[in-house]
């Protein structure tokens, strides 16, 4: 067999070749230091090959399209050690804009791949700030990532559905270490990671915190409207208490729990009127009688499932609720400790700027 017609057989797979066993080779795949001659053996390892055109485009003979290098450049530089190329992004599939459909095949995805590589070691959202200043899809960016010390393999939403990137571990992670410098909106999304050995040496940059109401109104609007699509993606539940500061004590404000559905329950002491802020009971949302019990909390609302909540007016809401109750400064909305601990991982909500206690 000529080489070039064992290279057409191998394309050919390509457009079988399942999402597991696509991982498993990129997984084993020598990346050479990711620099040129490094990643061009890389190519030609997986059978792939160059369209002929820019250096960062790559066939694969898969149906959902071509993969992408990502090359070096003045976005990524401050971050690199050598490596001329930061990822490889080989499209999985297709799938309709609508935030269900997206945050389906993201699913299907992940759960493909942790059947062949076990669970990820780190999960979370990019939220609206990407590795080196990307933007990520409207919907949400979920990501689930299998950490090796070279290398990493990310599941990642795309802007047409769920992508398999194959990247070194430090330049990601460096540039991410590096946005913890306490500028409001430095990182956004949350980051979760579990007790795997392969997480042994992650680095965690520091917060940032809120310095004035329209910051957290933007913040947890920003937060809520991704929520259920993300939680869906990640195939995990969130609960999250809130708790609020005022001149008597820190009691529970708000229980906002998020599986495939989003449901937010209120606890307003007795001289604030929560229906006049916004707050409804059971009857006007019953879809979160699955969630509360039909009087406890007595004011919720249901934010409703992937593509669905209205963030922004969420963020309002809430706010406005903090403040009728008492709370004076976004330092005094806080987090509940409870909400750290998803599904095996430790979480962090980078893109709250609110205190966690």
């Amino acid at each position: 067999m000529r080489n070039d017609d064992h290279v057409n057989e191998q394309r050919g797979s390509s457009a079988r070749e399942s999402i597991a066993d696509l991982a498993r080779r990129l997984v084993a795949a020598d990346t050479g230091g990711w620099t040129p001659d490094g990643v061009r053996a890389l190519v030609a390892g997986l059978g792939w090959t160059w369209d002929g055109a820019p250096d960062d485009t790559v066939l694969t003979g898969r149906s959902a399209g071509g993969a992408r290098l990502r090359p070096v450049g003045r976005f990524e530089e401050a971050y690199a050690d050598g490596e001329s190329y930061v990822e490889l992004a080989v499209p999985l599939a297709t799938a309709p804009p609508e935030a269900a459909a997206q945050a389906a095949a993201f699913h299907a995805a992940k759960q493909e791949l942790t059947a062949a590589l076990g669970e990820p070691s780190i999960i979370g959202s990019h939220g609206d700030l990407g590795p080196f200043y990307d933007s990520g899809p409207v919907w949400g960016a979920p990501f689930a990532r299998w950490r090796r010390r070279t290398d990493t393999l990310e599941l990642r939403a795309g802007t047409t559905g769920p992508e398999l990137v194959l990247q070194p571990t430090g330049p990601a992670e460096d540039w991410f270490w590096r946005q913890g410098i306490g500028e409001e909106n430095s990182i956004s999304g949350f980051f979760g990671s579990n007790r795997d050995r392969a997480n042994i040496g992650l680095g965690f940059p520091g917060g940032w915190s809120a310095r004035s109401w329209e910051t957290v109104t933007r913040s947890l609007g920003d937060f809520l409207g991704a929520l259920p699509a993300e939680t869906t993606a990640l195939g995990i539940r969130v609960a999250m208490p809130f708790y609020g500061r005022t001149g008597h004590g820190a009691p529970l404000l708000f229980d906002v729990t998020c599986g495939d559905r989003l449901s937010i329950g209120c606890f307003a002491p007795d001289e604030v009127d929560p229906a006049a802020l916004g707050w409804g009971t059971v009857a006007e949302h019953p879809g979160t009688a699955s969630v509360f019990s039909d009087d406890d909390p007595v004011w919720r609302v249901d934010g409703g499932g992937p593509g669905e909540p209205k963030g922004r007016a969420l963020g309002e809401l809430l706010v406005d609720t903090a403040r009728a109750v008492g709370v004076s400064e976004p330092a005094d909305l806080i987090v509940g400790g409870e909400a750290e601990y998803v599904n095996g991982y430790h979480v962090t909500y980078y893109g709250l700027g609110l205190r966690t206690g």
